[in-house]
This record gives C-alpha cells, sequence and structure tokens, in this order.
C-alpha cells in the first residue's frame, strides 16, 4: 500500500512546556497511516529528530525481522540505533507533541524549529541547523549532478 509522502518544511517554535507543532499536512499522512501519534527519536548522526508513522515502522520491523536477531551485528546495530531509541508520542488536541527533554537537547532545540519533509520520514531540526545542512546538502547534490552530467549521464 503506498502513502502520500511528508513533503514541504515548515517553520515552527518549541513552546515553553516543550511542544511542537506536527505541522497539519504531516498530521494527515499519520492519520492516512493509522498512526497512534509519532514515532520520532534522535537522529543518530545528526543533531534532529527523526519522525515518522506507522508505514515506516512497518517497513523497518519487516527489514530488521529478515535478519537473523541472534547472529546480525547488522541487526543489533539498526535495533539500537534506532528501535532502542525510539519514542511514540501522543499528539493533544492541536496537533502538538511534547519533546522528552533529551530529545531537545540532543537536536540542541531553543526556540525556532523547522519540520522537513523526507518522504517516508521528517526531521525536526533546530532552524539555524537546518539552514545550514540544508545548504550543504544542496551543495553535494549539485555536485553529483555536475559530475553525472560531466559522465554523460
Amino acid at each position: 500500500m503506498s502513502f502520500l509522502p511528508f513533503i514541504s518544511t515548515v517553520q515552527g517554535s518549541l513552546d515553553s512546556k516543550g511542544r511542537v507543532l506536527i505541522p497539519a499536512s504531516f498530521r494527515q499522512v499519520l492519520a492516512a497511516q493509522n498512526t497512534g501519534g509519532v514515532f520520532l527519536y534522535p537522529h543518530f548522526v545528526d543533531a534532529a529528530l527523526e519522525g515518522f508513522g506507522q508505514a515506516a515502522m512497518d517497513q523497518l520491523t519487516a527489514k530488521l525481522g529478515a535478519m537473523d536477531p541472534f547472529m546480525s551485528p547488522t541487526h543489533d546495530d539498526m535495533a539500537m540505533a534506532i528501535m532502542g531509541r525510539v519514542q511514540q508520542l501522543p499528539m493533544d488536541d492541536g496537533g502538538r507533541v511534547r519533546l522528552p527533554d533529551p530529545f531537545i537537547a540532543h537536536a540542541k532545540i531553543t526556540d525556532k524549529v523547522a519540520v522537513v519533509g523526507m518522504g517516508t520520514k521528517f526531521r525536526i531540526w533546530n532552524a539555524d541547523a537546518f539552514a545550514a545542512n540544508e545548504a550543504d546538502a544542496a551543495a553535494r547534490l549539485k555536485a553529483k549532478f555536475e559530475a553525472a552530467r560531466e559522465n554523460g549521464q
């Protein structure tokens, strides 16, 4: 079954109670996937929070299920780095999620956030950190595109 993707970047803020608003379009995607709230975890590379719905959780569970849970180092790494850190967080009636304090600290969120759609997932960034990372990602993609063009691809 295919689902609508998480798209766009929406600017927001962290309120005094540690809540962020999940954008309405993202809530629609989560609802279409029958996700109770949202799955979030501190990303294992970037200072950001990764969010997703039931569809991505099902994909991840299936991928882990296809590996030997006792003899696969990849299974263990994925399980610890992602599954062991994921929290399923409820949304209030206004679409806000209370971020756990360690998640706020990991993403270095103080006030302004950027909620960034990435297809099957999204990220919540400190807005200033996102701006720098977005510029870096665009530069890397541009370099790959130019290299492909030069190679006749």
